[in-house]
């Protein structure tokens, strides 16, 4: 083992689970603040793949104030129509220029971005239903080189701090699956649920409670009767979906705000609120592990978007719950880790200032127990920092 800061500790308090009141939310992929995300960290993973196509190393960039103003619409029964656009701004930093060539970076973003939108949104028209913009500024010429030498680890970007926790509470995995499950599976037998899922959990004691806010397409929704048979067919797969992941009593509650009697309900055109004056910002939704987790703690950084060479909101935001997800894997004894990782600026990414392990054991299994094999699988998981990068760049780690 390494001479790395890792400090292990008990937790002071009780493991979630057993809290009386936990609180969880996810924001589906058609949400205006994870469109923000979704769109930023594509158009970051395409500039990275080109500049190490062109220059065998990731250049200097960020596209992490990508931001959203909605747009409005009418719709209607049969079918509606968009009134005013969506407009997606990609803001953030980008190298234009290296060793004697030109590169551009807005042109890949904007291809990157409009191919993002069309894969995922099959009711939104890239052109006319939302436009499509961006803004990338060149940083200074320290930054452009400040990932070092080819083939060492990077020095990190900043003095700021990544967070992540395992395993998922029961709570946790039906509120994430809730949203993935039927923007996948559910939705490719039923056309009319849109991609703007959010999901709210809330767990008093041993009942839960599922709220799901989901965007129906007005194309497919012929009439009253037929919402109120879309908004039951939600209600009847979580319940049931729910049951896979927990024993306790579930309730789950679709569309709340509808009023039948007045006519008011959730139907769009596109399948997201983002046509009806709800606007998004990345990193204003989901946390790395595609959470919003009140009762554990939480890095305010946004992840999408960011260099995943060096840049600390990302990283240590993946790799601490990458950590805690092999960690518990690894050791046996563990009912609850939380991990921090904290940086400093200039400093090796693969030398966290200190990496902190909060542990809530089994019953009959004591820190002094599993200590070692906890710093052990930490110290591994830091030595391989940079395998990080690598699958950012291929799509394999989702970070919203």
């Amino acid at each position: 083992m390494t001479e790395r800061n890792i400090h292990v500790q008990r937790a002071a308090g009780e493991a979630v689970e057993d809290q009386e009141v936990e609180i969880v939310e996810r924001k589906g992929i058609g949400h205006p603040d994870s469109i923000c995300d979704g769109v930023a960290e594509t158009v970051s993973r395409a500039l990275a793949q080109t500049y190490l196509d062109r220059f065998g190393k990731v250049l200097h960039f960020n596209t992490d104030e990508t931001q959203l103003v909605a747009g409005s619409s009418a719709p209607a029964f049969g079918g509606g129509e968009m009134l005013e656009p969506i407009y997606l701004l990609i803001v953030g930093r980008a190298t234009k220029a290296y060793d004697g060539q030109r590169i551009p970076a807005e042109t890949i973003g904007l291809d990157a971005a409009r191919r993002y939108l069309d894969e995922n949104f099959p009711e939104l028209d890239v052109g006319s239903d939302i436009v499509v913009d961006i803004r990338l500024g060149e940083g200074s010429g320290d930054l452009q080189e400040v990932f070092g030498e080819e083939g060492a680890v990077p020095m990190a970007n900043d003095t700021s701090y990544g967070v992540g926790h395992a395993p998922l509470t029961e709570t946790e995995q039906i509120v994430y699956n809730t949203e993935k499950r039927l923007n996948g599976e559910y939705s490719e037998e039923n056309p009319e649920i849109g991609e703007d899922i959010k999901v709210m959990g809330k767990r008093e004691g041993d009942h839960i409670d599922v709220t799901v806010a989901v965007a129906m397409i007005d194309r497919f929704i012929d009439d009253m009767m037929v919402y109120q048979e879309a908004v039951e067919g939600v209600r009847e797969f979580v319940t049931e979906m729910a049951t896979e992941y927990t024993d306790r009593d579930v309730t789950v509650h679709v569309n709340t705000a509808d009023d039948y009697e007045e006519g008011a309900i959730y139907l769009t055109t596109t399948g997201t609120s983002a046509e009806q004056g709800d606007d998004g910002s990345v990193g204003r939704g989901n946390r790395a592990n595609g959470l919003i987790t009140p009762n554990r703690p939480m890095s305010m950084e946004a992840t999408s978007g960011k260099n995943p060479v060096n840049h600390i909101g990302k990283i240590y935001n993946l790799l601490s719950t990458e950590i805690a997800e092999s960690v518990v894997d690894e050791v046996d004894g563990i009912r609850q880790l939380q991990v921090r990782l904290l940086s400093q600026i200039g400093k090796p990414i693969d030398q966290p200032h200190v990496a902190d392990a909060e542990v809530v054991t089994e019953s009959g299994v004591t820190i002094t127990d599993i200590q070692s094999s906890i710093e052990d699988a930490m110290d591994d998981e830091l030595a391989n920092v940079t395998g990080i990068t690598r699958r950012v760049i291929e799509d394999e780690l989702a970070t919203f």
